[in-house]
Parts: C-alpha cells; structure tokens; sequence
C-alpha cells in the first residue's frame, strides 16, 4: 500500500490581461448604450429646449395634453398663455409645449 502523495500543482497567477479583457464587454455594452440611447436622448432634449426658448407671440403650438392653440403672450416666469379657442386663454408652463406647427416670422425692420 504505497501511495504516492498528490502534490496540487501551482495556478498561474492572473496576468494583467486578463483582468483587462474581463472588463472589454463591460465598457462595450456602456457604448452601446451610450451611442444608442445617452446620446440622442440628450440631443432630442436639447433640441426641445431650443424651440421652447425660440417661442413666440403668435406661434401655434400643441401641448404635451393635446390642446392646440395660438401663444397670445410668452411670460419670463417659464409661462405662456395660449389661446385655445375664442376668448377662451390659458396658461401652460413652457415645457409642456410639445411641438410648434406654425412659427411666425420675425417683424422685419
């Protein structure tokens, strides 16, 4: 009955690339969402911001609701009041405003 001692053999240690290609499809997914989603989203809302701070008098504008009306006054506080129907004027934060249908042109001078 001889038995032979089983000696475990020594693990090579981890080389530094390893560690890094462990990290490659971690920083490959974060790219994609970054170019996929991040990045136009933030474009869509700076886009946003442009227009609602282009607002005018005059400017027909649909809310984030639905409502369609013309902007009667554009209010320094973030507000505009838009007329919806004859007479009939509310006040919506700027914000709101989802799209401009018709811009009105500038006064020439």
């Amino acid at each position: 009955m001889f038995f032979t001692p089983a000696f475990a053999q020594t693990a090579g240690a981890p080389g530094a690339g390893s560690a890094i290609a462990q990290f490659v499809p971690l920083i490959l997914i974060f790219a994609i969402m970054y170019f996929l989603l991040i990045r136009p989203q933030q474009k869509k809302a700076k886009e946003h911001r442009a227009m609602v701070e282009a607002l005018r008098r005059g400017d027909q504008v649909v809310t984030a609701g639905g409502i369609v009306g013309k902007v009667i006054k554009v209010q320094e506080d973030g507000m505009v009041e838009v007329e919806i129907a004859e007479g009939v004027k509310v006040k919506v934060m700027k914000h709101t405003i989802g799209t401009v249908l018709n811009k009105t042109e500038p006064a020439s001078a």
